[in-house]
């Protein structure tokens, strides 16, 4: 049997757009066993397909559809495989929120590339499946804080056009539909090697993050349509005078409450997003260090809905604020505390 564990992700941490994510301590889990006494399979592609977990009553349970195993399929159709081995069952077992900033779609595509690894006896590394990755999910903070693990900080090299246009090739919710993953019959290209490059920072261990998750959901496609073409000098200047200072503020130990606060403000994408969550701006406002102790700073979970707060201390009673005010707003939340994952995704032989 093989085991293979993802950890969801946070984006953006404030003024890192794109730039920063975290893994933290919510995993989807792959149960994979395969029959070598089967002469065929009944599946499609050899592949048995269960879930359980969010979204079970709508995610597809078809190899072609679902996303980790078409994820997986394109890896394998790479190598000169166009299908799982006989038989192959794949259970799922998904605890993280889908639509809701979370990384579900990155924790996938990072799944189905290892899942692919794995069954196909590949040998990619770390680095090399994350070539693979980013193929499909163009954006690079969460897959990358999802396959590496920690607080990281990544970035793209530019890609050719005709290596991202291959129908071949499935594409992850950053992008307006999910799209592609078609067998035509063609062997995908190789992905080029060392499309992204990261550093892995350091996290004070004090640091906690409160998630608060509200029962709606944001895809990233609609969060990236309200965004701005064209942006001040002024609104990108503010932002990377604090992204240069929130990366090595998260870092020391005891952390400064009140620097890491206004380093974790922004105004790249989350004014453009209030639109699209009832009461951002009063919700973001809401708790700061002096009013709530304990409290580093606040943002929104990649594209949103879910809210991220970093704190050492007094958890509950954050949590009970924010929740608060997402209640006015006639908006149900549940709410997480959550570890760094610094050890990323896994893989377990047995």
């Amino acid at each position: 049997m093989i085991t293979i564990k993802v950890p969801c992700s946070s984006a953006n941490i404030g003024p890192g757009f794109d730039v920063l994510g975290i893994s933290l301590s919510i995993w989807l889990e792959l149960t994979i066993t395969i029959s070598t006494t089967l002469p065929s399979s009944t599946y499609p592609l050899n592949c048995k397909l269960t879930y359980e977990g969010d979204g079970a009553d709508h995610v597809p349970l078809s190899a072609d559809h679902n996303l980790i195993t078409r994820t997986a399929l394109y890896v394998l159709r790479c190598h000169k495989q166009r299908s799982f081995p006989v038989e192959t069952h794949v259970h799922i077992n998904n605890p993280i929120p889908l639509g809701r900033g979370l990384g579900s779609s990155g924790a996938a595509v990072v799944a189905g590339v290892m899942l692919a690894n794995a069954v196909g006896e590949l040998g990619l590394s770390k680095d090399r499946m994350m070539d693979y990755c980013l193929m499909i999910e163009r954006h690079p903070d969460n897959v990358m804080a999802a396959m590496m693990g920690g607080f990281v900080g990544s970035y793209l090299k530019e890609l050719d056009p005709a290596d991202m246009e291959r129908k071949e090739i499935p594409l992850a919710e950053v992008l307006p539909e999910p799209a592609g993953g078609i067998d035509t019959g063609l062997e995908p290209p190789q992905p080029p090697v060392g499309i992204g490059h990261f550093i892995k920072f350091g996290w004070a261990r004090e640091v906690r993050a409160i998630a608060i998750i509200p029962q709606f959901e944001v895809s990233t496609a609609t969060a990236r349509s309200v965004l701005p073409k064209v942006y001040s000098a002024k609104d990108m200047i503010f932002n990377l005078q604090r992204l240069a200072v929130l990366t090595t503020a998260l870092t020391r130990s005891p952390p400064d409450a009140e620097l890491i606060y206004q380093a974790m403000q922004d105004k790249v994408h989350q004014p453009y997003r209030k639109t699209l969550i009832p009461g951002l701006p009063e919700i973001l406002a809401s708790v700061t260090p002096k009013s709530h102790p304990g409290l580093l700073g606040i943002c929104l979970s990649g594209a949103g809905p879910t809210i991220l707060a970093l704190a050492t201390d007094n958890f509950e009673k954050i949590a009970d604020e924010i929740l608060a005010r997402f209640k006015a707003e006639n908006i149900t939340c549940v709410w997480k505390l959550l570890d760094p994952a610094h050890e990323g995704a896994q893989i377990i032989y047995s």
